[in-house]
C-alpha cells in the first residue's frame, strides 16, 4: 500500500467508522459525500449493496476527474429481512430485537472508481448475537442508531455480539482486505 499512502484517496461516505479503519491503515484521504440516494428497490442483499457503493463512487468520481474515489454499502440481513441504519430509537430496538441470540449475515459492498471506470466486489462475513433481555436492547438501541442493522463492533466490547465469522472490518463497514485489492486493480489499470 506504499503508493496509496503517499496518494490521497476520496472517500464517497460520512460513516465515521469507515474514517477510522482508513485511518488505522495508514490511508490518506479525504472525505466528499456523495449524496446519493441509498433507497432502491432491490431485494437481494448482495447486488444491492455493490450497487449502492458503485453509485456513490462514481457519482463523486464524476467531479473529481482522475482521482481514485471509493464507495461502500453495508447492510445486515437477520432471519430473512435485509436491516439497514435504523430510522429511530424504535426501529433500532426492533432490529436488535430480531437479532437477539440469532446468527445473521453482514454484506460490505466496496468500489474504486476513477472516471467512469469501477471496479468492486461484496464481502460477506457472519455474526452470532448474544441474546439480551428486553432492558438491555432498549437502552443499546440508542447508541446503535447510525449503523447498519445496529451493530457497533468497533467499541470491540458490543454487549450484542457474541462472535464474528469473517473480517470483523467488513462488520464495522469497510473490509480492507477488499479495498487493498481494489485499489490494486484500478493502480494497474492505469
Amino acid at each position: 500500500m506504499g503508493r496509496l499512502q503517499r496518494s490521497v484517496l476520496i472517500l464517497a461516505s460520512g460513516s465515521p467508522r469507515r474514517r477510522a479503519i482508513l485511518r488505522a491503515a495508514g490511508v490518506r484521504f479525504r472525505v466528499v459525500v456523495s449524496g446519493v440516494d441509498e433507497n432502491i428497490a432491490e431485494i437481494r442483499p448482495r447486488r444491492m449493496v455493490r450497487t449502492l457503493a458503485r453509485l456513490k463512487a462514481l457519482a463523486v468520481a464524476a467531479d473529481h476527474p482522475g482521482e481514485l474515489v471509493l464507495g461502500a454499502d453495508t447492510t445486515v440481513v437477520c432471519a430473512g429481512q435485509i436491516l439497514g441504519k435504523p430510522e429511530n430509537a424504535a426501529d433500532a430496538e426492533r432490529m436488535l430485537n430480531l437479532q437477539s441470540g440469532r446468527w445473521q449475515r453482514v454484506y460490505t459492498g466496496v468500489a474504486v472508481a476513477r472516471g467512469r471506470k469501477v471496479w468492486s466486489e461484496v464481502a460477506v462475513s457472519r455474526v452470532k448475537a448474544r441474546r439480551l433481555d428486553a432492558a438491555s436492547l432498549k437502552r443499546l438501541a440508542g447508541k446503535h442508531m447510525d449503523k447498519a442493522g445496529g451493530y457497533a463492533v468497533q467499541d470491540r466490547k458490543d454487549p450484542l455480539v457474541e462472535k464474528i465469522v469473517g473480517d470483523r472490518d467488513n462488520v464495522v463497514g469497510l473490509p480492507m482486505r477488499v479495498v487493498k485489492r481494489l485499489l490494486a486493480k484500478a493502480a494497474a489499470a492505469r
